[in-house]
């Protein structure tokens, strides 16, 4: 049995406490919100001792507290942190609470803590010109920017769902990529209209300046498009697809994470990679999917370096070398940052709790990382806490900052010890529904829900199972636990037997408490949709609306209600009963179908899709099934 940590500490005594007794620091709340009077800095050093060795994502025993925060957090996306280029300044974004903090790195110093507007979610932060730090706001639609001396904020209007945001000092422009495609490019004028808007593929993720062109990622489908000047996608570089060397299984690139500049020139994107042969769920060993350690999970953690081709006026980066950049431990890699000097980086694993720190040449060099742990030159580096984003401090200290407690860490360059904590202002957003969805069940589980359901989406891929067949992941936002039976074949009738068959069985989890299920079926039932982007042609979609409802074409038969489903386990046409599955937030969810074979929603509506089983589509013409894709991506 470990030793308990009071949970009346405070967030700095908890830390300090739990490093000098060697005991793990298991509850960190309810916890007293710092305040003037005490710690007028916000820093408290720790001083120069052993990381405090929390691994997993925190006990699961019954007799542990189950929290339900009264704010339910979102689910993590990584990146919310930015090192000033100066070194002085660190801005972190805080998606739990909507705000963002300012912390002074020569004075040690929380600056300041700026609200924004409740359900903003504040997301990726990139550096401006004269002192401005830029923060785009999730579910907020727009970009604020901050004055870092004066702390005053501006708010605009960008797209419905910002996501990655850098700034072209040469051109003094901001480039921010938006999930519904929308690449939109806003000047220095606070007051003016956008610049430019591109309609680029759905799914943007973070975008690299680079040299006249931008380099933009995609989240869910791993690539990298090339953006020149004029707005045109000149080229698409891919991770490359990898081949197990011991076992020869073979894995392809899956969601990708984080993509952040090299010194240099070119990017690095740190990536999840997905097992494409089939994985055995029936009478077979406990832990289908997660595997027993490193060389049989069905998900790895991958690093592709994208370096620019020599003499290329586009600035397309070099297709990556085949099988480079495999990291053969950690769980949910939603974070990365160069070291200073671009010789290192940092991969944040959000699940397993830890910072893996690695020379960029060995990702590069290196055909295939077959040990389970850290090679040569290569340190893992265990986090107090729940983390979300990484960054480097002027001497190369590594920099982590925790959802909870609210703060941000920082760990010696050399040492790789844990020796400062700067505490931010916030009430507790811990909620045991958000741990077990992220976690690792205490170091037992090589897999976490969040793998193959990041943001509480999905990860676009088609699955492999034997016996059942090719099934696609299915997104758990919109209220997913009231679509039951759960599932394309519909076997399983509610959470307790998500739980019990999948979580426990396949996963390989421990068994939960009824107190902590039910925490879990709270939170899960808070991830909302991706928000969607306006419609090209509004009349289409109108148009499309009329078909849609139409009895003669039928889709509303099935697809009725709130949900936009009746429930019910359907034969329309694709060789078996499959669940009628929510329509809400389909446009985010490609590919479609149980066996993912429609890559589009047109290709819905062609052989894969059914027939007139599944609607009465075949007497419609091309434009209007143009006018009911552009309704059914409005929902």
């Amino acid at each position: 049995m470990k030793a308990h940590v009071a949970t009346r500490l405070g967030a700095a005594a908890a830390l300090a406490a739990a490093a000098t007794t060697g005991c793990e620091p298991e509850e960190w709340f309810p916890y007293d919100e710092p305040s003037s009077s005490s710690s007028s800095t916000g820093f408290s050093s720790t001083g120069d001792f052993a990381s405090v060795g929390v691994g997993g994502s925190g006990p699961f025993q019954d007799e542990q507290p189950v929290h339900v925060s009264a704010v339910p957090p979102p689910p993590i996306s990584g990146g919310t942190l930015l090192v000033t280029a100066d070194k002085q300044r660190v801005v972190a974004a805080d998606p739990d609470r909507d705000r963002v903090s300012i912390i002074n790195l020569d004075t040690l110093e929380v600056e300041a803590t700026l609200a924004l507007e409740p359900g903003d979610e504040p997301g990726r932060v990139t550096e401006g010109a004269a002192g401005t730090a830029h923060v785009a706001l999730r579910r907020g639609g727009a970009v604020v920017t901050l004055d870092l001396a004066t702390k005053e904020m501006h708010r605009r209007p960008v797209c419905p769902a910002p996501r990655g945001v850098a700034y072209d000092a040469a051109a003094d422009l901001l480039h921010v990529a938006c999930a519904g495609g929308e690449l939109v490019t806003l000047s220095s004028n606070l007051e003016a209209p956008p610049v430019r808007e591109l309609r680029l593929d759905r799914d943007l993720r973070d975008v690299v300046v680079e040299g006249d062109s931008l380099l933009v990622s995609r989240f869910r489908s791993p690539e990298l498009l090339v953006v020149s000047k004029e707005g045109a996608v000149t080229d698409r570089v891919k991770p490359p697809m990898y081949v197990q060397p011991k076992l020869e299984r073979t894995f392809e690139p899956a969601v990708a994470w984080r993509t952040v500049p090299l010194p240099g020139g070119g990017v690095a994107m740190v990536h999840q990679r997905g097992l494409v042969d089939p994985i055995d769920i029936g009478d077979g060993p406990q832990g289908s999917y997660s595997g027993f350690d490193c060389n049989t999970v069905v998900l790895q953690t991958a690093v592709t370096i994208m370096r620019p081709l020599p003499g290329e006026a586009s600035h397309a980066p070099a297709p990556p070398a085949a099988g480079v950049g495999g990291v053969s431990f950690g769980l949910l890699p939603v974070d990365m940052a160069i070291s200073p000097d671009g010789f290192r980086g940092a991969v944040l694993m959000a699940g397993s709790r830890e910072v893996v720190e690695t020379p960029l040449d060995l990702l590069e060099q290196t055909d295939a990382l077959d040990d389970c742990f850290a090679m040569r030159d290569q340190r893992t580096i265990s986090v107090p806490g729940e983390p979300i984003a990484v960054g480097y401090d002027e001497a190369s200290n590594l920099l982590v900052q925790l959802r909870e407690p609210p703060s941000v860490v920082r760990f010696g360059a050399v040492s790789g010890q844990l020796i400062a904590t700067f505490l931010l202002p916030g009430e507790s957003r811990l909620d045991s529904g958000h741990t077990l969805f992220h976690g690792n069940g205490d170091g037992l589980m090589t897999i976490s829900c969040a793998s193959c359901h990041p943001e509480g989406q999905d990860d676009g891929r088609t699955w492999a199972f034997n016996p059942i067949g090719t099934r696609r992941t299915q997104s758990l936002s919109g209220g997913v636990l009231d679509t039951t039976p759960l599932h394309w074949d519909g076997d399983m009738s509610d959470l307790d037997a998500i739980m019990s068959n999948v979580f426990e069985q396949r996963m390989g989890g421990p068994r939960q408490s009824a107190e902590r299920v039910a925490a879990f079926a709270s939170w899960l039932d808070t991830i909302k949709p991706v928000p969607m982007s306006k419609p090209a042609d509004e009349g289409a979609a109108r148009r499309g609306e009329a078909l849609f409802n139409d009895a003669a074409v039928a889709c509303a038969s099935c697809h009725s209600g709130e949900k936009l489903t009746n429930h019910q386990t359907v034969d329309v046409g694709t060789g078996k009963a499959f669940q009628v599955p929510s329509l809400r937030g389909l446009a985010a969810r490609a590919p479609y179908m149980h066996d993912g074979c429609a890559a589009t929603l047109h290709d819905r509506f062609g052989p894969c899709g059914g027939g007139d089983k599944h609607g009465v589509t075949s007497t419609l013409t091309p434009a209007q099934i143009d006018d009911l894709v552009a309704y059914l991506e409005t929902l």
